[in-house]
C-alpha cells in the first residue's frame, strides 16, 4: 500500500492504512479503551494555551459551576479532527465530530476544575498509562510496531475515527456503504501479507 497523505479523503485507504497495524481483535479493544482518553487528556493540557487571535472566551454555567471555553490550540485541534472525520464519512463523521466537541467542552471543565499545577500531572499519568497499554498491545499481540512509527501525524489523527468505526461495526453492524468492510479487509490482508514477506526477506 502506498503512503497515505495527511489530507487524503479516501476512507478505504485511510482505514486500511491504520487497520493493517491493528488486526488483532484484543489489540483493537485495547485501542478502543485508550485512544479517546489520550485525545481527551491532550485537549485538557491544551486548554492552558492562549486564545488564538485574541478571540473572546465563552462562559456559561453548568451544574452550578462556570465553564470557560477558550478558542485556543485545543479548540483548533478538535475542529480539525471534526472536519476531517466529517469529510471521510458524513454519518460516522458527525458522531466523531460530536465526540470531539464533547471532549473539548469536557476537558475544559476538568482543566478549569483541576488547575494547571494538578492538570499536567493527571495528563502525564493518563498518557503514560494509555500509551503503555497500546505499545503492549502491539508488541505482545500484534507483533508489529505501531502505525505512528511509519506515519506519526496520520496515525494520531486517524486513531480516534478508526476505533469509533470499529465499535460501530462490531456493535451495530454499521458500514459507511455496503461492502466497505469486505473491501477494506482485503486491502488490509494484502498489506499485512506484503509486510510479512518483507519481514521474512530481512530475516533470511
Amino acid at each position: 500500500m502506498g503512503r497515505v497523505g495527511l489530507f487524503d479523503l479516501d476512507l478505504e485507504k485511510q482505514f486500511a492504512f491504520y487497520g493493517a497495524y491493528h488486526s488483532n481483535p484484543i489489540n483493537v479493544i485495547i485501542h478502543m479503551l485508550f485512544v479517546w482518553p489520550i485525545f481527551f487528556t491532550a485537549l485538557l493540557l491544551l486548554y492552558f494555551t492562549p486564545s488564538l487571535f485574541n478571540l473572546p472566551h465563552v462562559v456559561f454555567s453548568l451544574f452550578g459551576s462556570d465553564v470557560v471555553l477558550v478558542f485556543n490550540i485545543g479548540f483548533l485541534v478538535a475542529l480539525v479532527y471534526s472536519v476531517f472525520y466529517v469529510c471521510l464519512d458524513m454519518k460516522a463523521g458527525l458522531l466523531a465530530a460530536l465526540l470531539c466537541v464533547v471532549c473539548w467542552v469536557g476537558s475544559s471543565c476538568v482543566a478549569r476544575w483541576l488547575g494547571f499545577s494538578l492538570a499536567w500531572k493527571v495528563v502525564l499519568a493518563a498518557q503514560i498509562f494509555c500509551w503503555t497499554g497500546q505499545f503492549i498491545g502491539h508488541g505482545v499481540l500484534e507483533k508489529r510496531a505501531p502505525a505512528l512509527l511509519d506515519n506519526l501525524v496520520q496515525a494520531l489523527i486517524m486513531a480516534p475515527f478508526f476505533v469509533l468505526l470499529e465499535a460501530l461495526q462490531t456493535f451495530f453492524g454499521y458500514e459507511p456503504y455496503p461492502g466497505f468492510h469486505a473491501i477494506v479487509k482485503a486491502k488490509i490482508d494484502a498489506e499485512i501479507n506484503e509486510w510479512q514477506e518483507k519481514k521474512q526477506k530481512l530475516i533470511s
